[in-house]
């Protein structure tokens, strides 16, 4: 097996809070093994591209800096698909590029299809892989944490904490769209946060008639709808909170719609997004030095470990990836017995029409 001395890192997907937190970590954890760090610009481009992008990242010039508690990615992000027709030529570049720098391994932190297409890509070039999970959407299976999700609650929480104080003041619902694609946790989270005054998630059915009179028997005239971008209405189109906007007009009940969008993905990184960073990568180096590849790094019963990329692939529910044509993502969801789905209903908010 090849001795390990240069390792690259790239950050792929849409950005989130926590990515500068883990390229961090691994410029002072690579500082201790003796390994050089090749900080990948803009995902896979910074190796496919010509000429390559990348640069030499050392303690000295990034982890004294203020990067790690800022959001966003200090090393760019690729967050578009790569038509099948071209992935072979994209991962022949991918190659030459591995080859050019003469890596020994990558870590790429990224969300479910990051870690498809540069598994694909990575085995091609014969390279060693680790994968570190990020999204704020919360739906990685086998994994209780992914870098970023606590940040975005945060960020949504303290949007809505704001928009509290107008309501009040105009006497009037706010609808809040999070982001979340199919998976309700943002959603979920914040609006036990904040005690909304209904969430409205992908994974449990809602009746629309039931929410308009649960908050017309609400002792106030203002509060939060908390809905995630992934919800329908049979029968409407458009953005769901706009969906849900109209529904409550026809009613005569006083609401505007808030979009948070990519303040969501901003903010001062919280700490406890640092620590998983910092934990995401130690299980990280720990694998590379014991020369495992093509595994993801895990957070569960306050554990981390590494599963194979198989086995995270198997344990999701697999779907078309909505960006590359012929590639499938494993996504998880909010599950049944998520402890918060009771709480919510405990405290009186209505989260649709859960099995007893």
């Amino acid at each position: 097996m090849t001795e390990i001395k240069k390792i690259g890192i790239s950050t792929s997907g849409g950005d989130c809070a926590g990515l500068n937190a883990v390229v961090s970590s691994v410029v002072s954890s690579a500082a201790k093994y003796g390994w050089e760090v090749y900080g990948i610009h803009n995902g896979t481009d910074g190796l496919t591209e010509t000429p390559l992008s990348y640069e030499l990242l050392t303690e000295d010039n990034f982890s004294d800096s203020p990067w790690p508690r800022l959001a966003g990615s200090y090393l760019g992000s690729l967050n578009k698909g790569v038509k099948m027709e071209s992935q072979l030529a994209v991962s022949e570049r991918f190659g030459k590029g591995v080859a050019a720098l003469g890596l020994d391994a990558v870590v790429v932190v990224g969300g479910d299809g990051s870690m498809n297409v540069l598994k694909h890509y990575c085995t091609r070039a014969g390279i060693k892989m680790i994968g570190i999970p990020k999204t704020i959407d919360m739906d990685v299976p086998k994994t209780q944490k992914t870098i970023g999700f606590d940040t975005a609650v945060q960020q949504t929480t303290a949007y809505c904490d704001q928009l509290l104080l107008t309501a009040r003041s105009h006497h009037r619902w706010f609808i809040v769209q999070t982001m979340g694609r199919e998976c309700g946790q943002l959603a979920l989270h914040a609006g036990v946060a904040i005690a909304a005054d209904a969430i409205l998630m992908p994974e449990i059915k809602f009746d629309i008639d039931k929410l308009v009179e649960h908050i017309k028997q609400s002792k106030r005239d203002y509060g939060i709808i908390m809905v995630s971008e992934g919800i329908s209405i049979r029968g409407h189109s458009g953005k769901p909170a706009d969906m849900v906007s109209r529904k409550l007009t026809a009613a005569g009940i006083a609401n505007r719609t808030a979009f948070p969008e990519h303040i969501q993905r901003a903010g001062d990184t919280l700490a406890s997004d640092r620590i998983l960073a910092a934990g995401f990568v130690d299980c990280a180096f720990r694998a590379i030095d014991n020369k495992e590849t093509f595994v993801m790094t895990t957070f569960e019963n306050n554990e981390y470990k590494t599963i194979s990329l198989d086995e995270f692939f198997k344990s999701g529910i697999p779907e078309k990836d909505p960006n590359i044509i012929g590639a499938m993502t494993s996504n998880a969801y909010v599950e049944p017995d998520n402890p918060l789905l009771r709480i919510a209903a405990d405290m009186g908010i209505y989260i649709g029409e859960m099995k007893k």
